[in-house]
């Protein structure tokens, strides 16, 4: 089931919904956007869906994975009668940090980056610092500013290095099925 509009959802609400689909789409995550957790789901593919030992199931993002075909059916969600919805701006934060930790190192990667950038930044001081050489003296401070630029790029990327090993062992960890046999035949002689 997919929200044909998000119409009655507040600004705010409608525009993180976008970003997030947004983030999710860029990061390589295969999710309908709007979706719903209701979803009609055949006994071959519930079979295959018990194979996923996984604890934390962001199930939008894990159905598509299991590869059988799919359709949509668009609804219109009308307003809420009775009571009040239980998931609160925390709790939409958490289910979205959730689910991009849960399909992509893209934030990993992301921090590695960062430090690389730090990198280019050191780079361009002590470009500066032997422009300043060559034209007389170099201020005392430029060598401060340099060593905390290395030392902060280093350590940086440090952790994006050792976030991807562990990012990738945490991958391992889920044992996620690769693949389903759709049919078998039986071997003939």
């Amino acid at each position: 089931g997919v929200r044909s509009s998000r119409k009655k959802d507040s600004f705010f609400k409608r525009y993180t919904a976008k970003a997030f689909y947004k983030t999710m789409k860029l990061i390589g995550t295969e999710i309908v956007p709007n979706h719903s957790q209701y979803r009609l789901m055949s006994r071959r593919a519930i079979e295959a869906f018990s194979a996923y030992g996984e604890v934390n199931l962001f199930l939008p993002a894990l159905i598509p994975l299991l590869g059988f075909k799919s359709s949509i059916v668009y609804h219109e969600r009308t307003k809420r009668h009775a009571g009040k919805t239980k998931y609160s701006f925390g709790k939409l934060f958490s289910l979205a940090i959730q689910a991009i930790t849960s399909f992509s190192l893209a934030p990993i990667r992301l921090i590695t980056g960062v430090g690389v950038l730090f990198l280019f930044v050191a780079f361009g001081i002590a470009a500066y610092m032997i422009m300043q050489a060559i034209a007389g003296d170099v201020a005392k401070w430029l060598w401060l500013l340099f060593s905390i630029w290395v030392i902060g790029a280093t350590v940086v990327m440090s952790i994006g290095v050792v976030g991807e090993y562990v990012g990738k062992t945490y991958g391992e960890t889920k044992r996620r099925p690769r693949y389903y046999i759709s049919e078998s035949l039986m071997d003939i002689r």
